[in-house]
């Protein structure tokens, strides 16, 4: 059976995490996210954040948390500005259109959006009322591209938002591995201080399942729960998703289990580039894009499964690797070695 470098979302929870769903079992909780876990949680991340005057909610997955939000800042008239490689945009079925609000993309190299690409958005939609209104901009980090932001840049896209009457709300479903890069200087505080609402992201690190969305802003705090429970992310047991993040933060799990998934990137980057594999862009997470040379993906694909990127000409492709929280050292050298067989 091939081992897969495909996502990092493959394993189940942590042994930490399955324990303490299992504890469960012999309780009885409040419902709706108002039990004693979910409660713990919550304060727990408002301390990390610190900021005990944001709302955090639980919701089960990415996808969910990103249309709730969405649908919950805008008018009808209104639309996400986004790149075109955000997930809302490419791997969300139209969820978002869904909604009936419009995404304005914007083409960009890294997989960031820059204050310069927002206001042509904003000049490009001018025509009223024949236009929608730009109204949310949506980041992720780390982003698509395995890129993240740099605490000048979200300060930057922050003000700039305010400036413009806009929502800014960052996709953290990566966060841990985008806080845990050597090359990351934001916090949680950070976050807290220079975004709308932002998630952090369980499902792909250590978690069964599980989004915290956390809300700063006045307005959004005060009729997300409504979108919550209308659009089907209030679960009755909601304390399944509260003692998860409990564990998660309890003991620094989030970080640690993240530093454990870039480790096992570095291991890749260090092969891939000792023997001078190019990268479509450069490696900082857990996402990793090398262009490799096609009979060299062939042989891989026979004992490792990833995906296939984008075509870069008739002899080389851009191939996506993934470590996760619980990706084994063992195996990752063993693909490491077998690169090392190879030359661009």
């Amino acid at each position: 059976m091939r081992y897969s470098f495909k996502n990092d979302y493959s394993e189940g929870g942590h042994p930490r995490i399955i324990e303490l769903l299992a504890s469960l079992t012999d309780e009885q909780q409040e419902g709706y996210g108002n039990d004693h876990y979910s409660t713990k949680a919550k304060n727990l991340i408002k301390e990390k954040i610190d900021d005990f005057e944001a709302e955090v909610h639980f919701v089960s997955g990415g996808t969910q948390a990103n249309l709730i939000v969405i649908a919950a800042a805008l008018r009808p008239y209104e639309s996400v500005i986004a790149a075109e490689t955000g997930h809302i945009h490419v791997h969300e079925t139209g969820s978002i259109e869904a909604t009936g609000h419009k995404i304005n993309t914007v083409a960009t190299d890294n997989g960031k959006l820059s204050v310069q690409a927002i206001q042509k958005v904003l000049e490009d939609h001018n025509d009223v009322p024949h236009m929608v209104v730009p109204k949310l901009v949506y980041i992720s980090n780390g982003t698509e591209l395995g890129t993240i932001y740099k605490k000048t840049e979200l300060q930057e896209l922050y003000e700039f938002c305010i400036s413009k009457e806009l929502f800014l709300f960052l996709d953290g479903a990566r966060l841990g591995s985008a806080l845990a890069s050597s090359e990351n200087d934001l916090t949680l505080q950070d976050l807290a201080k220079h975004t709308d609402v932002f998630y952090i992201g369980g499902t792909k690190n250590g978690a069964l399942l599980g989004e915290a969305i956390v809300i700063t802003h006045p307005q959004l705090k005060e009729i997300l729960p409504f979108h919550i429970k209308q659009r089907g992310g209030m679960l009755a047991k909601g304390s399944v998703l509260g003692i998860q993040f409990l564990g998660l933060f309890e003991n620094n799990y989030f970080i640690e289990l993240a530093k454990h998934a870039n480790a096992m990137s570095k291991i890749l980057i260090d092969a891939l580039q000792k023997n001078e594999f190019p990268f479509l862009i450069a490696p900082v997470t857990n996402q990793l894009f090398p262009i490799l040379p096609n009979h060299m993906i062939e042989d891989l694909l026979k004992e490792y499964d990833f995906h296939l990127w984008k075509k870069i000409n008739a002899s080389h492709t851009a191939i996506r690797l993934v470590t996760s929280w619980k990706t084994p050292e063992n195996k990752t050298r063993e693909l490491a070695n077998k690169i090392s067989k190879y030359t661009p």
